[in-house]
């Protein structure tokens, strides 16, 4: 059983700003709902043209905010398409407001998500990919099938840990949240964790899906790096991971979104991806899920947590 899943991280604009340490001020309205507005029907387009269903994982506060957002994940969901949690307010800092916010800020994204789609998640991936026991408990507390938080990339790690530094030397520090080193050493395949301490293997309720990175480098192969990367170089990285049972893609809105779309020039310089054009990242990202196809059976998450529960 070789199995593959697409997921999107629709994360807003808004917090792109936070990561960066620039005014949310800078976004108007349109620019606000680019992801929902505009990305979320180009990957639609994306998978149709796979013939393959994927996973979109939801901020809650989007849905209660914007109506529109909330019609497109429903007609998404009546496509085939998975709609799981993101959080509420995708809130950097959720693994430190302590275990009752936690699980309150999770259980008013699955209302918001109930009531967008008729349906209620059973998959959560987290705020910049922290996880500890605290919300790894809430999930378990919420029935949650699965979750896709861990992301054991130590490039990724070092960058951000870098980026975070430069900004706050700069005088405008990132809203993001450094993890544990100890997310380095999690399993880079599906496991079931240790409740106590999650990135260590154990007995829990939860199944979790790491996003994809390969072995020994665990360089991340992820939607920011599929779209950037001399085409040699990713097919090379791809064959790397081809034993793996689950290939699992994360990708986000904005990896299918350009300068073009609206988007502030000021963030446009601080996330450099958005100066690819949208249609060669497409182009690129139609390439990929074509690779997937080829070799494995595309499933959403849910499905994939279904098929691999029993043998993790």
């Amino acid at each position: 059983m070789r199995l593959a899943s697409i997921s999107v991280d629709l994360d807003s604009l808004p917090h792109y700003c936070r990561i960066h340490g620039l005014p949310e001020s800078m976004l108007d309205d349109r620019a606000r709902s680019l992801v929902h507005a505009v990305a979320v029907p180009r990957f639609r387009e994306l998978l149709d043209g796979l013939g393959a269903p994927g996973t979109f994982f939801v901020i809650g506060e989007d849905l209660e905010s914007d109506p529109a957002a909330a019609v497109g994940m429903r007609a998404s969901h009546e496509a085939g398409i998975e709609v799981a949690s993101h959080s509420h307010a995708h809130d950097y800092a959720l693994t430190r407001r302590g275990a009752e916010a936690i699980l309150q800020d999770l259980s008013r994204a699955d209302a918001a998500i109930l009531a967008a789609t008729g349906v209620r998640p059973v998959g959560f991936r987290a705020p910049g990919y922290t996880l500890n026991a605290d919300l790894y408990a809430a999930t378990a507390a919420l029935g949650y099938r699965y979750g896709s938080s861990a992301f054991p990339a130590a490039p990724y790690y070092a960058a951000k840990a870098a980026v975070m530094g430069a900004l706050s030397v700069l005088g405008r520090p990132s809203r993001s949240v450094l993890d544990t080193p100890r997310v380095l050493l999690a399993p880079r395949v599906p496991y079931r964790p240790d409740p106590a301490q999650p990135y260590r293997r154990g007995e829990g309720a939860v199944l979790e899906l790491p996003m994809t990175v390969t072995p020994a480098l665990r360089f991340p192969l992820i939607g920011t790096f599929a779209t950037t990367l001399p085409r040699a170089s990713l097919r090379q990285l791809w064959r790397t991971c081809r034993r793996d049972t689950l290939f699992n893609f994360e990708l986000h809105g904005v990896d299918v979104l350009d300068a073009s779309d609206g988007i502030p020039p000021e963030l446009v310089r601080q996330q450099r991806d958005l100066r690819v054009s949208a249609s060669q990242k497409m182009a690129r990202l139609r390439e990929v899920f074509g690779w997937l196809k080829a070799e494995r059976e595309v499933v959403t998450l849910r499905d994939a947590a279904g098929r691999l529960s029993a043998t993790v």
